[in-house]
């Protein structure tokens, strides 16, 4: 995933139009149980590597409402995995690909982004 919108977020819903790979939902689409407020599919996001930064950031109202997290490779399989068993994430599962964690379906992410700024979600800087 490597970014993830946090409760600052004000549900403007900006970001979704601007997601190229439309893993953005609105907080009434979001797949979580609690879901209060607009939603990255993790499965989905590639950080708009091809960008100078990521577009629903760039979009975003709110400064630190959009922050990095961690990526989504498979040397990460186990941290998006405990964070859907946790509540924090809700992966998609595939019929024939089971779940499509990052050992499944690694995307691509910013090396430029330390380790250290994505444990600590440090706010995507616009």
């Amino acid at each position: 995933m490597s970014v993830y919108i946090t409760d600052l977020c004000i549900n403007c819903d900006a970001c979704i139009e601007e997601c190229p790979a439309t893993a953005i939902v609105s907080a009434d689409e979001s797949p979580l149980a609690d879901g209060e407020y607009t939603y990255v599919k993790p499965e989905k996001c590639i950080e708009c590597v091809d960008t100078t930064v990521p577009k629903c950031a760039d979009v975003c109202p709110t400064e630190g409402c959009i922050v990095w997290d961690m990526p989504y490779i498979p040397d990460y399989d186990e941290y998006y995995i405990q964070g859907q068993e946790a509540g924090k994430y809700l992966i998609r599962t595939h019929k024939k690909k089971g779940l499509l964690s990052p050992a499944n379906q690694p995307r691509p992410f910013r090396d430029s982004i330390s380790l250290t700024q994505r444990a600590e979600s440090m706010a995507v800087e616009v």
